[in-house]
């Protein structure tokens, strides 16, 4: 059944943020934000495990590193169409607007919950690879693995930011499935180098998203999103 890796990540994500609301007023501020810290530090190893495996090549016993040259112009050509657009200020809004819909104009923390995880769970090579084998191949094995992760990362994230963190479910189900749907579609375009191509961005991009949780720091990541875009056009000119 094509989808439903991502209907069962849907759902890892429901179960992990309810066992995390449930968790959240009788954890002590100094857990929850060791917990934060704690996983800003795993999504930083697994971004780079993510990258690291596209872009180092074993040849003639030599270890070489590619796609420095794509990884800068992407980024840079994102960075500015993404903050031309201010797609974080869009996402933000929705966030602001779900919030007011669900009666949560008190929670100061559900937009950042919102958006926080949507950002962790969204991004990178496991929602973009697994989603396409989803769709071209009926695999779904990346997705289960994907809905493990993301259902631990949901605990983590509704018991510090509250119920927010629990419609990231929205983005989730909307990105994943349109990859899903269209990839068939898109097939004859889909090369495996396009594929690398956007993995190892998508996965620079959720290395900005752990950093913003060990560091503290404000990237804003959703205005990098169209160094995909950029990604899948540069490999053609640059390889």
């Amino acid at each position: 059944m094509v989808g439903i890796g991502t209907i069962i990540n849907a759902i890892s994500v429901l179960l992990g943020g309810g066992i995390g609301l449930l968790l959240g007023n009788r954890l002590p501020e100094s857990i929850q934000k060791i917990l934060t810290q704690a996983m800003g530090l795993s999504v930083l190893f697994i971004s780079v495990a993510g990258a690291m495996s596209h872009m180092l090549v074993l040849t003639d016993k030599a270890l070489l590193t590619k796609g420095g040259m794509l990884i800068t112009i992407s980024l840079a050509l994102g960075a500015i169409l993404g903050e031309w657009i201010d797609i974080e200020r869009h996402i933000v809004l929705f966030g602001e607007k779900i919030k007011q819909k669900v009666g949560n104009t008190q929670d100061n923390l559900f937009v950042e919950g919102f958006v926080t995880a949507s950002f962790t769970i969204c991004i990178g090579a496991m929602a973009i690879v697994g989603s396409i084998q989803d769709g071209l191949l009926h695999d779904p094995t990346m997705l289960f693995t994907k809905s493990v992760l993301d259902g631990v990362i949901l605990i983590v994230f509704a018991s510090v930011y509250g119920i927010g963190a629990i419609f990231s479910i929205i983005p989730l189900v909307l990105w994943q499935g349109i990859i899903t749907l269209c990839s068939s579609l898109v097939q004859q375009f889909l090369t495996p180098t396009m594929i690398d191509s956007i993995s190892l961005v998508g996965s620079l991009l959720i290395f900005c998203v752990g950093a913003n949780l060990f560091f503290n720091m404000k990237i804003k990541v959703a205005n990098l999103l169209p160094s995909l875009i950029f990604a899948i056009i540069l490999v053609h000119v640059i390889g």
